[in-house]
C-alpha cells in the first residue's frame, strides 16, 4: 500500500498522553520514559507540518500522527562531532552543520536557529561544544578554525532594546 492510500488517524496536541520536557526527555503521567528503544523511536519519529511537531508511525493500513506538547522546543542537540566543520547530532538523528552565526544564549542555555526551527543544546552537548568556547569578560565566543564569533545573549540583547525578542 502506498503512503498516500493510508488512512490517517490524527491525535491533537491536547489529547496526547506524552510530551517532551525542557531537557529533551519524553514524559507521560508516570514520569520520564525509561526504555531506550522507545525513547529513540519517539525521537526518530519527530516531524513537523503547518500544525506543529508530531510523531508518526504506520500501523497496518493506518498512519498514526500524534501532535505533542513540548516545554521549550522539540529539537535538541544530543551530540557534537568536533572536526574541521563541527556537526550537530539532533535528537531526531539528523546531522546538521553548526552555524556559529545562528547561536544564542537564553536563560543560561545554548540554542541555535535553523530556518524556523529552534534547537536547544542538552547538557551533554553543551559540555562537548564548550571546548570551542572562549570568554572575554561578559562576552562568550566560539572559535572554529581561525574564526572567532560572538555568541549573542538573547536576554542581554532584549533588555538593552527594551523588550523581549522572539
Amino acid at each position: 500500500m502506498v503512503a498516500d492510500e493510508l488512512k490517517e488517524v490524527v491525535v491533537p496536541r491536547e489529547e496526547a498522553t506524552f510530551w517532551l520536557d525542557r531537557w529533551g526527555y519524553w514524559c507521560n503521567a508516570h514520569g520520564r520514559f525509561q526504555h531506550k528503544k522507545i525513547i529513540d523511536y519517539f525521537h526518530a519519529a519527530i516531524a513537523r507540518d503547518e500544525k506543529g511537531y508530531f510523531v508518526a508511525q504506520v500501523n497496518g493500513d493506518c498512519r498514526e500522527k500524534v501532535y505533542f506538547r513540548y516545554e521549550d522546543t522539540a529539537l535538541f542537540v544530543f551530540d557534537v562531532l568536533l572536526n574541521d566543520r563541527p556537526t550537530l547530532v539532533l535528537n531526531t538523528r539528523k546531522h546538521i552543520p553548526l552555524d556559529p552565526d545562528a547561536l544564542f544564549i537564553h536563560n543560561d542555555y545554548l540554542y541555535m536557529r535553523q530556518d524556523d526551527h529552534l534547537i536547544k543544546f542538552n547538557e551533554r552537548s553543551m559540555l562537548k561544544i564548550s571546548a570551542l568556547f572562549e570568554h572575554d569578560g561578559d562576552t562568550c565566543f566560539i572559535r572554529i578554525g581561525g574564526e572567532r564569533k560572538v555568541i549573542r545573549d538573547r536576554d542581554a540583547a532584549a533588555s538593552s532594546e527594551g523588550g523581549e525578542r522572539h
